[in-house]
């Protein structure tokens, strides 16, 4: 008997070890160098999947950012030029994208001369009328918008106005981009970021997202205490967003977030920042706020996030990839973009992570940063199938297809 019972025990430690010893080679799954030919003649190398394939879909723009799907099927996407001119971003048109060369056939600008154009959405009402809504600094717009038109036919509409001002005057204040995402009832959801590291805001739209209908009425704050939440996008019931933290407390501190955000909570800044999952205030004395918040008593109350990334790594675009998916590494996962800290001597982000709730950070794609040089910084994530997705790099102004091999 105790023989058999050894038996038994020794059979169900095996099977265990072999399954955690199965976990931990999916979660650890090597990435390896994928050589990528340019059309400029020039090569880069990433690391990713063996058993993906990455391919240049679309070259030669500048600092390409966020897609947008047409209801006519094409994507959209954002190029805001570079940081020595805001006045020069382009909305294009990725068109004809052929499915076996994994390369879009044609590249229109659709609409030229924008100031930072971070974001672009589409919207049908109940008459069935497109629109298409374009965030710039300083306003957010929309159009009419006709499926097949290479050119925008509607005349603009301001729905809303944001504050362009602050520090860095030249590029328009700080966190200059807004981004646009809808909601499945139809309300329209903009994030407007903070004038500053760390200070008591002036105006009471910075620092949020913002709600409105799809007309621009009725706008409220939906939720604030954001300093910068580049990337918005309505998965399921919940709105999520992207949120980089402030600059002042260190290399380690505090975490870029990840929020399912909420109607009406405040998510602390500049009072309290997050670190390693948990609450803090902040009494650094490189704070522009001066005394204790003046408008958070406490931090008892600030949520803690859904997921968080090392501190300036930048998480910016991200998209989900549900139980559709047949690859479980991606498998009912976030794939996030990290762009980067600022500071090339961090090392903080440039790569692609997939990130589930209460589980450790994945690599999916790394060797955007190759000692102290710059190869490329991801940007936005958008889905194409249950298996393969684009991404923007607003560094080399490329917008790459990423596929599982069949």
């Amino acid at each position: 008997m105790p023989i058999k019972k050894n038996l038994v025990r020794n059979l169900l430690f095996f099977c265990l070890f072999s399954l955690n010893f199965s976990f931990h080679i999916v979660a650890q799954t090597k990435l390896t160098p994928h050589k990528i030919s340019l059309k400029n003649g020039k090569t880069v190398s990433l690391n990713l999947p063996a058993d993906y394939e990455i391919i240049p879909a679309a070259e030669g723009l500048k600092r390409v950012r966020f897609f947008a799907r047409s209801p006519d099927g094409r994507i959209f996407v954002t190029d805001m030029y570079n940081l020595t001119d805001n006045r020069r971003g382009t909305v294009y048109i990725l068109d004809g994208f052929d499915e076996t060369s994994g390369k879009f056939g044609k590249i229109t600008a659709y609409l030229t001369g924008l100031k930072n154009p971070n974001s672009v959405q589409f919207y049908t009402d109940a008459n069935g009328q497109d629109w298409f809504y374009m965030a710039e600094t300083d306003k957010l717009t929309r159009r009419k918008f006709t499926p097949g038109e290479t050119t925008p036919g509607g005349k603009a509409e301001v729905l809303a106005t944001f504050p362009d001002y602050g520090l860095s005057y030249k590029y328009g204040g700080w966190h200059l981009t807004r981004t646009i995402a809808f909601a499945p009832n139809g309300k329209l959801y903009i994030s407007v970021g903070s004038s500053c590291n760390a200070c008591d805001e002036k105006e009471k739209e910075r620092a949020t997202v913002l709600e409105m209908n799809p007309d621009g009425s009725k706008q409220r704050i939906f939720a604030r205490g954001l300093r910068n939440a580049v990337a918005l996008k309505w998965v399921g019931n919940s709105l999520f967003a992207t949120n980089q933290g402030s600059d002042h407390l260190g290399l380690n501190r505090p975490d870029e977030t990840f929020y399912a955000l909420k109607d009406g909570a405040d998510y602390g800044w500049a009072s309290c920042f997050q670190s390693n999952g948990k609450i803090y205030r902040d009494t650094s004395p490189l704070s522009d706020i001066k005394k204790p918040t003046n408008r958070l008593k406490s931090c008892a109350n600030v949520p803690a996030s859904y997921g968080f990334f090392p501190a300036h790594s930048s998480a910016l675009g991200f998209d989900y990839f549900d139980e559709n998916t047949s690859d479980a590494l991606l498998k009912n996962s976030f794939l996030v973009s990290l762009h980067g800290s600022t500071n090339k001597n961090l090392a903080k982000g440039y790569k692609i992570v997939i990130m589930r709730k209460d589980a450790k950070l994945q690599d999916f794609m790394s060797g955007f940063l190759k000692g102290k040089t710059v190869v490329g910084r991801p940007c936005d994530i958008m889905k194409m199938s249950a298996d393969s997705f684009l991404f923007t790099d607003d560094y080399s102004g490329i917008v790459y297809y990423v596929r599982k091999k069949k």
